[in-house]
C-alpha cells in the first residue's frame, strides 16, 4: 500500500533524519539533524553534531514543538515520521515524544524511500552551488553553511512541490494569495499573447495558457501543489533540446522570482536568466 499525505496545514505531519557532513580528518564525520514540516516543505530547527545521539535528537523535536506552540493539550496530536535507524527508534527519543504528546510514523520495512521529504531536502542541500568542495574544517564552520542555506530554503527558495512559493510563505498562510496574484498575471499573460502559431518558444502554448489557468481556478486555494497537464509533460520532455531552449520555456510560463532566483540543476546550478544572458552574450 502506498503512502498518502493528508495534511492539511502546518505542524500535520513533521519529517526528520539525520545525513553525514564529510570534515578534513579521513574516517570522521559531522552530523545534521533536519525536522521539516511535510506541508509547507519549512526547515522548522536544525543542529550538527559530532555524533548520532537519541538525546540531540530529543532535545531537537523539543525545540521543534515549542517553535511551532505544539503541546500535548493539542486536539490533533503532531506526527513525527522517520526512517528505521538507530536513533529514530531509541527509547531516549521515545520517552521524549510520549511526554510531549507527539506520536511516532517510521518507513515500511525494507522500503528505502519512505522518508522523501527530508532525504530530498539533503539532495538539495548537497547540490548546491554554494556547496563547500572541500570538507568542513571544523563544527562552526558547518554550522555556519547549514543557517545560510536554511535561510535560503526558507525565505528564497521557490519550491516546485509547493507550486514555486517558499516555504516560508507556505507556512504563513501568504501562498493563497500569491498564488490568485499569479493567476491573474497568467490570465493577462494568455490574453495579451494568445499564440498564434508563430510563437518562438513553443507550439500550442495558447493550449498550455488556457489548461494551466484553468487547472488553477478550479483547484482548491489550500491545495497548492504543482500539476503538469498531459500536454505540459510532452512538451516538457520534447521541447526542451538544449539548456538555452529550457530556459526559454522557463522565463514564459514561469515567474520573474523563479528566473531569477532559482538555480536549476539541469541547467548547472545556474538559473534561467544567467543562461539567457550567456547565450546573447556569446
Amino acid at each position: 500500500m502506498t503512502p498518502i499525505d493528508l495534511s492539511t496545514k502546518p505542524g500535520q505531519p513533521q519529517s526528520w533524519d539525520i545525513t553525514d557532513l564529510p570534515t578534513t580528518v579521513r574516517g570522521i564525520w559531522l552530523y545534521l539533524y533536519l525536522v521539516i514540516d511535510v506541508w509547507s516543505r519549512k526547515v522548522v530547527v536544525w543542529d550538527v553534531a559530532e555524533r548520532e545521539d537519541p538525546a540531540i535528537a530529543a532535545d531537537l523535536v523539543s525545540r521543534a514543538c515549542l517553535r511551532e506552540r505544539i503541546s500535548k493539550r493539542r486536539r490533533q496530536p503532531l506526527i513525527l515520521h522517520a526512517d528505521n535507524g538507530n536513533a529514530m527508534r531509541a527509547a531516549t527519543l521515545e520517552s521524549r515524544l510520549e511526554e510531549l504528546g507527539v506520536l511516532r510514523s517510521f518507513s515500511r520495512p525494507r522500503v528505502s524511500n519512505d522518508n522523501p521529504y527530508s532525504e530530498s531536502l539533503f539532495r538539495t542541500a548537497k547540490y548546491r552551488p554554494d556547496y563547500p568542495r572541500k570538507p568542513f574544517t571544523s563544527k562552526d564552520e558547518a554550522c555556519q553553511w547549514v543557517a545560510s542555506f536554511v535561510d535560503w530554503y526558507n525565505h528564497r527558495h521557490r519550491h516546485s512541490g509547493i507550486k514555486f512559493v517558499t516555504p516560508q510563505q507556505r507556512h504563513c498562510g501568504q501562498a493563497v494569495e500569491i498564488c490568485r496574484h499569479r493567476a491573474v498575471v497568467y490570465e493577462d499573460a494568455s490574453q495579451r499573447n494568445p499564440g498564434d502559431g508563430h510563437d518562438r518558444f513553443a507550439v500550442g502554448v495558447s493550449r498550455r495558457w488556457s489548461g494551466s489557468i484553468h487547472r488553477q481556478q478550479k483547484s482548491n486555494p489550500r491545495q497548492l501543489r504543482w500539476r503538469w497537464l498531459p500536454e505540459q509533460q510532452q512538451g516538457r520532455h520534447l521541447s526542451w533540446q538544449s539548456p538555452v531552449h529550457e530556459a526559454k520555456l522557463l522565463a514564459y510560463h514561469h515567474p520573474v522570482q523563479y528566473n531569477t532566483y532559482r538555480s536549476h540543476s539541469t541547467l548547472k546550478g545556474r538559473t534561467p536568466l544567467e543562461v539567457i544572458q550567456q547565450w546573447k552574450a556569446a
